[in-house]
């Protein structure tokens, strides 16, 4: 079967859907299928966390080979780590596996439908289903899908397929052109991995400045900010990079150098407390890059700010003269 052969207004039939890699996102997506009324009646899994998981969650579908779940499945989900994913589509070309008439929806967010080709070649539908989440394999990740935006890239006569499947699952589908791809999943990769790095930091410098509970001192500021930027973008911006507070900026830079250089990680004079010593030893292992990071976010604060009108171009100076020698 053909992408053509598919009517434009089709909504998917209750489907036989397969698995291929039952990790925490195939799981998910699985799930939320089956919620949906279709029906997963194989799965293939390699770790024993993935075995377990598979059979748990689907107590009836067959665990068996990736070839075997595609020969019994409408709907073959291809939930690999994005690194794998060419290797296995190439491969279950190369050895026959029942492509022709197939579904195969991958989950990858850096992959649109190309990295699909050699299955299309011999007859698979393709369609991209990237789950704009973080799935920790918890029994909580299918209710995260509730709401979650998907990037979706399928060509146009599979479109409305794609569509459907995503609000089934209970999320909403924004479409991706497929040379976008790359940089659409840096942005959110980015924006949700570095954030976590961040935060991380952020509670490591706390806990060296003496906060007990760094999570509890930060979550309503985080939280406030994280409103302000995805409602007002770079309006929202606040802070002395932000108002040109040069002098504050210079004595952030000073304390994290004290804090995080070689004698921080080290700190073992007398009367320094163990819950002391481990939050420097925290910090220090830090070291330079956690310098590097605020001097990088502060010049990208301050070029944004100065590009939006909030920052004056001499405050903007001052502050570049205070950052400009920094790694």
């Amino acid at each position: 079967m053909n992408p053509e052969s598919i009517p434009a207004d089709r909504h998917p039939a209750r489907l036989a859907v397969g698995i291929v890699g039952a990790g925490r996102a195939g799981t998910a997506l699985g799930v939320a299928l089956a919620r949906a009324g279709h029906q997963v009646v194989a799965a293939s899994a390699v770790s024993d966390a993935s075995l377990r998981r598979a059979r748990a969650n689907f107590p009836a579908a067959a665990i068996t080979d990736p070839s075997q779940v595609l020969r019994r499945a409408d709907l073959a989900l291809l939930t690999v780590p994005d690194d794998a994913l060419p290797g296995l589509v190439t491969g279950l070309a190369a050895t026959g596996a029942p492509l022709e008439g197939r579904m195969l929806a991958h989950a990858s967010g850096r992959y649109g439908v190309s990295v699909l080709e050699p299955a299309v070649r011999q007859g698979a539908l393709p369609l991209a289903l990237h789950p704009v989440m973080t799935f920790t394999g918890r029994p909580d990740d299918i209710d995260r899908l509730a709401g979650t935006s998907f990037g979706v890239t399928a060509p146009e006569v599979l479109r409305p397929a794609a569509e459907a499947l995503v609000i089934e699952m209970g999320g909403e589908p924004v479409f991706i052109a497929e040379e976008h791809r790359d940089l659409y999943h840096a942005a959110i990769a980015g924006a949700a991995n570095h954030l976590i790095t961040l935060v991380a930091q952020a509670m490591d410098l706390l806990r060296t400045a003496g906060v007990a509970e760094p999570a509890r001192l930060l979550a309503p500021l985080l939280s406030a900010s994280l409103d302000n930027a995805l409602r007002f973008g770079d309006a929202g911006l606040t802070g002395p990079v932000a108002r040109g507070d040069a002098a504050t900026v210079a004595a952030h830079v000073a304390a994290l150098e004290a804090a995080t250089g070689p004698s921080a990680a080290g700190t073992s004079a007398a009367g320094t407390s163990a819950a002391g010593t481990s939050a420097a030893g925290a910090a220090g292992a830090a070291g330079a890059p956690a310098v590097a990071a605020y001097v990088a976010m502060a010049r990208l604060t301050a070029d944004r700010a100065l590009a939006a009108g909030i920052l004056r171009p001499a405050d903007a100076e001052r502050l570049l003269d205070v950052l400009g020698g920094r790694p």
